[in-house]
C-alpha cells in the first residue's frame, strides 16, 4: 500500500471535510474557480461525444457540496449518505478512476445516438507509456439496447504504469475502439502531471 498517497488525495472523504450548504454558499464561487481549473487539467476528449473527467478527493468533494446545496441536504445522515457514494469513485493506489460523459449536440436524436454507442463499456482504453488498461464500468448503467451518458470508470493501474506517470514526457492517450465510435486522444503533460500528484 502507497501509505503517502492514502494520506493525500486518495484518502476517503470524511463528515469533517464537507462544509455544507450554508457555510459553502459563501465559498462557492472561488471554490467553483479553482475546481475548474483542476478539472481542466483532468479532462480528456475522446471524438466528438465523449469525454472523461479523471476524479480526485478535489474533485469529489466538490460534487458533494454541490450535491447537498443542489438537495438541501444538512443532516449528518444525508450527509454520510452522499459520502458513502462518492467515496466509491475515489481511485486507489491500484486503480485510476473517471466519470465518462457522452455529451450529444441538442439536436441529436438521444435515444438513437445512445442505442448506438451500447457496448461501450467493453471498449475504452487508457494508455500509460506501453501500457494498455481497459477500463471496467460500473455495473448498472448500461443494457442490452441502452446506455446511460454518465458513466463511471476504472482503469486497473499496475505498479510499473503509476511510476510511469510520474515520468515527464510519458505518453498517456485514451481511446475507444467501439465499432460505431472510434477515437484515440493525446493527452497532455498537465493531465499525467495531474494523475501523478495524486500518488505523491
Amino acid at each position: 500500500m502507497l501509505e503517502s498517497a492514502m494520506s493525500s488525495l486518495l484518502r476517503p472523504i470524511t463528515r469533517a471535510d464537507i462544509k455544507g450548504p450554508a457555510i459553502y454558499a459563501g465559498m462557492r464561487d472561488a471554490y467553483l474557480k479553482r475546481m475548474i481549473e483542476i478539472k481542466k487539467a483532468r479532462r480528456i476528449d475522446v471524438g466528438p461525444l465523449v469525454f472523461l473527467v479523471f476524479e480526485n478527493r478535489h474533485t469529489l468533494t466538490m460534487q458533494i457540496e454541490e450535491m447537498c446545496r443542489v438537495e438541501h441536504l444538512t443532516r449528518d445522515d444525508q450527509i454520510e449518505a452522499e459520502l458513502e457514494v462518492y467515496n466509491a469513485l475515489m481511485p486507489n493506489e491500484r486503480s485510476l478512476s473517471a466519470t465518462l460523459f457522452i455529451s450529444l449536440p441538442p439536436d441529436a436524436d438521444a435515444v438513437a445516438e445512445l442505442g448506438r454507442l451500447v457496448g461501450l463499456d467493453e471498449h475504452v482504453i487508457l494508455h500509460i507509456g506501453p501500457h494498455a488498461l481497459r477500463a471496467e464500468f460500473e455495473a448498472g448503467r448500461s443494457t442490452g439496447d441502452k446506455i446511460s451518458a454518465v458513466q463511471y470508470v476504472r482503469f486497473p493501474l499496475p505498479d510499473e504504469a503509476r511510476r510511469l506517470l510520474a515520468n515527464a514526457g510519458t505518453p498517456i492517450s485514451v481511446e475507444i475502439d467501439h465499432p460505431e465510435y472510434r477515437h484515440r486522444t493525446e493527452g497532455s503533460d498537465a493531465l499525467r502531471t495531474s494523475l501523478a500528484k495524486d500518488y505523491e
